[in-house]
């Protein structure tokens, strides 16, 4: 199977994800049927923390939602989460991924085996580094488009 990415289209510019089915199959299956269906079209980066992370993938933008699919298993995985590293919020339970996804600005390796690691930016950090801060930012960056190529 060929290399497959997921292309975020932000305000900014192109984000470009390299998938790594290898880490996390289930989990990216459900990120490129949704982005495929265009779940995550219009959707905003909820949560934004310097340092840490933009967390985005709710349809609600509340952070409490997420899609109409079952949760998904945990593939916890020894990927590190450092910068540039695409990652699946959760609930407390473990097996609670649904839809929702964050993108690491910094070194975040306290999340290590904890939350699944579905892929790493290869191209357009700087426009995830743009994104507007906040918890919930005031004017949220959001998805324009995404795309599975």
């Amino acid at each position: 199977m060929a290399d497959q990415t997921l292309t975020l289209t932000l305000d900014t510019g192109d984000v470009v994800i390299q998938l790594r089915p290898d880490l996390a199959p289930g989990h990216v299956e459900r990120i490129t049927t949704l982005a495929k269906e265009g779940f995550y079209d219009g959707v905003v980066f909820h949560r934004v923390i310097p340092g840490f992370m933009a967390q985005g993938g709710d349809p609600t933008g509340t952070g409490m939602g997420g899609s109409e699919m079952p949760d998904l298993k945990a593939e916890f995985n020894t990927e590190p989460h450092v910068r540039g590293v695409c990652s699946m919020a959760r609930a407390s339970n473990p097996n609670s991924a649904n839809s929702q996804f964050f993108i690491c600005f910094d070194d975040a390796t306290f999340l290590d085996r904890q939350y699944t690691v579905w892929g790493v930016v290869t191209e357009g950090m700087e426009h995830v580094d743009a994104l507007p801060k906040g918890e919930p930012p005031a004017k949220p960056g959001k998805i324009i488009k995404a795309t599975v190529n």
